[in-house]
């Protein structure tokens, strides 16, 4: 109850400064009233979105909005607080000079200049309308990242090997059937050898696969579709009212992956064969540090691989990568994470800058990193979850093709 007085009280106070910049701008009425109409829409529905209908920290369509709309109105305020706010000392402080200096006998603070006004709403629309941006186009803003890799031991037959990565689907946040239809077939269209997941199918529930399952049973390679686990994918985050009933839901999401197609690894391996030669995909279940899961067994899940056989590992957190992997016996060429969405927020120039506020809680965020030999592709994400868009961040799938030797480039 605490937290709910004390987020009200904030988001008074944000509101009011951004309601006193409307007023300095404009003296119409009516612009005001629909400001104050929409801070009361929004602040409700969000309050009903996780009061009356919360599941706990199940997030559906309707909460994601109420939480993106509150952080779309709140951002806008927020940058007007400390511009009005230090307006507002050096009008009260203006006020006391007159008031010491020129001896009125009245205390007279200046009003509200309308430029400052001005300056801090133009300032303030950056953030709203690129938060609005990102979830009416850029959370299916798909784009398809290309990649190549060198292996001086990589297996003269897979020298060319393209693998396409998707991963962080979270079904339980889709709204429009047709983008994500177009995203599938914009996977099948690289015609990549193989196809690798890399978990987090859904956001807390299987069901929430079922109105895709068939679209995303589409998805085809040559050697196959293969798939690991995600945080979300245990039910971890939902207050199941017993423990099979939690149970029968991993159950489910088991045989959702295996009725479309994907081959799904839970701390396992599989080899992949070519002329005689053969790659190994190793697969571990999730293992993340900060509180997440650790259910991830590397050693289990490569006991029948050979160490000097070319690995390609799936393991959904990167800080599994960072904390385990590159320092294992074995050496694995290429691992393949997701997990972090880049926040889905930031900002990318190819060439120039790569931030996200993820980068301070993760080391490898996005893209491709290299240590002690091996290499590790963060992929940004298919999907969404919390915030229900994307600013900067955009939906990414990628196209590693492998080659054998040195890059000389």
């Amino acid at each position: 109850m605490l937290r709910w007085v004390i987020f009200i009280l904030f988001y008074l106070f944000i509101s009011f400064y951004g309601f006193q910049a409307i007023k300095a701008v404009t003296k119409n009425v009516w612009i005001h009233y629909v400001f104050i109409l929409i801070a009361l829409i929004i602040a409700g529905n969000f309050i009903v979105q996780f009061t009356v209908y919360s599941e706990g920290r199940v997030l559906n369509p309707a909460k994601s909005y109420a939480f993106g709309l509150l952080l779309a109105f709140m951002s806008f305020n927020l940058v007007l607080v400390p511009i009005l706010l230090g307006e507002d000392i050096l009008r009260f402080i203006l006020g006391i000079y007159d008031k010491l200096v020129t001896k009125n006998e009245s205390f007279y603070i200046p009003s509200r200049r309308k430029f400052v006004s001005q300056i801090a709403l133009g300032l303030a629309a950056i953030p709203l309308s690129s938060l609005l941006y990102g979830m009416y186009r850029g959370k299916y803003r798909f784009r398809v990242l290309n990649y190549t890799l060198h292996f001086e031991d990589l297996p003269e037959a897979f020298d060319g090997y393209r693998i396409t990565q998707i991963s962080d689907i979270h079904s339980g946040s889709f709204d429009n059937r047709e983008k994500i239809e177009y995203g599938v077939n914009l996977i099948n269209k690289q015609e990549s050898d193989a196809i690798l997941f890399t978990g987090d199918l859904v956001n807390n529930k299987s069901s929430e696969m079922e109105p895709w399952k068939e679209l995303f049973g589409k998805l085809s390679a040559k050697d196959g579709v293969y798939s690991v686990l995600g945080n979300h994918d245990y039910g971890d985050y939902v207050s199941w009212p017993s423990s099979e009933a939690k149970a029968e839901n991993f159950q489910h999401l088991i045989q959702l992956q295996q009725s479309m197609g994907f081959d799904l690894l839970l701390n396992e391996s599989r080899f992949i064969e070519k002329n005689g030669q053969r790659i190994a995909i190793v697969g571990v279940e999730n293992w993340g540090k900060g509180g997440f899961k650790k259910a991830g067994d590397l050693k289990k899940a490569a006991q029948n691989v050979n160490a000097n056989d070319f690995k390609i590992l799936l393991s959904h957190d990167p800080s599994h990568w960072e904390d385990e992997v590159i320092k294992d016996d074995y050496h694995y060429h290429l691992t393949l994470s997701g997990h972090t969405h880049g926040m889905q927020f930031g900002i990318e120039i190819p060439g120039w800058i790569k931030w996200s506020p993820v980068k301070w809680r993760y080391k490898y965020w996005a893209g491709i990193y290299k240590e002690m030999g091996q290499y590790i592709n963060v992929n940004r994400g298919f999907g969404y979850i919390g915030y229900p868009g994307r600013v900067g961040i955009w939906p990414e799938i990628t196209v590693i093709e492998l080659k054998k030797g040195t890059n000389n480039a």
